[in-house]
């Protein structure tokens, strides 16, 4: 499908750090960054500002029941030394895996870089993980050594872990005293450091192995993207479990010395604004979903926001409408970003000092080469929708896919380039547009039809609360577009907005992306962690 859609451009944000203030544009070389020495990742985010003489810096807020505890880097030194310490006198060796599954709170993070201390493998495991996602997770990566609380550690099932040789509760570890000081084991870059486990569309979860040299991307992304200064409270909401919330929950900004927030309980809006709040939150990076949810409880009136001046989204596409809210209701510009649990870093970003097109994922970062390729593997031009490829290699590439080289490889064309698995396409400044995944994308009458702009275009509708699109089988085009909808709460279903609904998507996108048919329901299925629309199970609905 080709398009010629023309996004309003929203000027870049003056105050923001100017890459090409680094390096003039065009001169930028990954040579120049990644360097060839001895890396620790653990020390690089910690024990160096505690060198440098910044131990007595706050290094993170935590805030649990509306209480807020601070630790600053020598804190965190001593309790990642500690850790460490414990696990050396387990002879937890270089690397060894170790599943550390805790909630989302400052023990999760001391004790993954404790792990990475000593050499071994932190395996990060997401919170709401029952049983049969920690066996999977566990039986795969061979992991010896288990860090847990009293709470999680119920729904650990040790009997179907026979790799694991220490099961350690946090309050254990810190009641240990060992006798020897555990040495930080400083490797290669290309040695390993974190396994992160990602689902696919089909399979097992796979493990995702990262190298240290991931160090000077994401180092870089957080100066450039994240656009951290010293000063910054920085707040990511995500859980380490998943790769955003270990990269840039705390590594990327310790990285760059700035002082993390993390908030240990469930989503609730009221919160997360006094949370901003409290603590004066100045860079705040989470999903599109949070965002929706933020705009929806309309609470933002009676908290001071003021000192917000950066924010970011990930995970998944972000709707323009979020965007001009933000922009036009809290005074504060919202950045896509774009990268993958695979990618190790930001790849595709809307950097703070450029101009944005909202629904565009942004631009490469300086030293990533995109590509919309066809099937063939040859590049399309401008507006045409293709597979998003990344040339590689790049420093934070993953080092393999665990005990599946195969998988690995299937990642790469002949030319070198990574797919990713989305479709987009690119207009002729370089800003790239999500279209859907390979397996959502609608082909009617010839035509490839991405559901993502499609779900935009009806949520710009003030009727509209929430919508998900998918492909139906039609016997003269092959696939139709069917728009299932939420409505928001003054709203009644009726067939006359049932039409007015596909007039809207008809005119304010194009006529044959326009819904044929239009369902309207109480809820979307999500997913639980994420909060993504489940549009398999919106087909699955359709036959049923």
């Amino acid at each position: 499908m080709t398009l010629q859609t023309k996004p309003q451009i929203l000027p870049p944000v003056a105050t923001a750090t100017n890459w090409t203030s680094d390096v003039p544009e065009g001169e930028f070389r990954w040579e120049y960054y990644v360097e060839n020495r001895p890396l620790n990742i653990a020390y690089e985010a910690v024990t160096r500002h505690v060198e440098e003489g910044y131990g007595k810096k706050v290094a993170l807020y935590e805030v649990e029941g509306g209480q807020v505890r601070s630790y600053t880097f020598q804190e965190i030194d001593d309790l990642v030394r500690h850790y460490a310490n414990v696990l050396r006198a387990l002879d937890v060796r270089r690397g060894e895996r170790v599943a550390i599954f805790l909630p989302k709170c400052a023990t999760n993070y001391i004790a993954l870089l404790a792990a990475i201390r000593i050499g071994a493998i932190a395996v990060p495991l997401f919170e709401a993980f029952m049983e049969e996602a920690i066996v999977d997770r566990v039986l795969d990566s061979g992991a010896t050594t288990f860090i847990t609380d009293e709470t999680l550690g119920q729904r650990v099932p040790l009997q179907r872990l026979p790799s694991i040789r220490h099961f350690l509760y946090t309050s254990t570890i810190e009641q240990f005293t060992p006798k020897k000081e555990a040495s930080i084991v400083y490797q290669d870059k290309e040695a390993p450091f974190l396994l992160h486990y990602t689902s696919g569309s089909t399979g097992k979860p796979k493990g995702v192995l990262h190298a240290q040299r991931a160090f000077y991307h994401q180092r870089l992304t957080g100066r450039w993207v994240l656009d951290l200064r010293d000063d910054d409270i920085y707040w990511c909401t995500s859980h380490p479990g998943w790769v955003t919330g270990s990269v840039y929950g705390f590594l990327a900004p310790w990285f760059n010395r700035a002082t993390v927030v993390v908030h240990c309980g469930r989503f609730d809006a009221s919160e997360w604004y006094s949370v901003i709040e409290k603590l004066k939150v100045t860079v705040l990076y989470s999903a599109p979903t949070a965002y929706r949810l933020l705009i929806a409880s309309d609470a933002h009136k009676q908290y001071d926001l003021s000192s917000v001046r950066h924010a970011m989204s990930v995970g998944e596409p972000l709707n323009p409408e979020v965007i001009h809210w933000f922009e036009q209701t809290l005074k504060i510009r919202l950045h896509d970003t774009w990268w993958m649990t695979e990618t190790g870093a930001h790849l595709i970003v809307n950097a703070p000092h450029a101009p944005v097109k909202p629904g565009s994922m942004g631009r490469a970062f300086p030293g990533i080469t995109v590509g919309i390729l066809n099937d063939t593997g040859e590049l399309l031009p401008s507006y045409e929708v293709g597979h998003l490829a990344i040339q590689a290699p790049w420093p934070g590439l993953m080092k393999t896919i665990w005990n599946n080289e195969e998988r690995f490889n299937q990642y790469f064309n002949e030319e070198g380039w990574y797919h990713s698995g989305d479709l987009a396409y690119m207009d002729e400044d370089g800003y790239v547009f999500f279209a859907s995944r390979d397996d959502d994308l609608i082909m009617s009458a010839g035509e490839r039809i991405g559901p993502f702009e499609v779900e935009s275009t009806l949520l710009e509708h003030e009727a509209v609360k929430e919508a998900g699109v998918v492909g139906v089988p039609d016997e003269v085009k092959g696939e139709v577009v069917k728009a299932y909808v939420t409505l928001h709460d003054h709203v009644e279903p009726s067939s006359l907005l049932e039409e007015q609904l596909i007039q809207h998507v008809r005119t304010h996108l194009a006529a044959h992306a326009a819904p044929r048919y239009v369902e309207f329901i109480e809820e979307l299925p999500k997913t639980v962690i994420s909060g993504k629309i489940m549009r398999r199970e919106l087909k699955q609905r359709h036959r049923v």
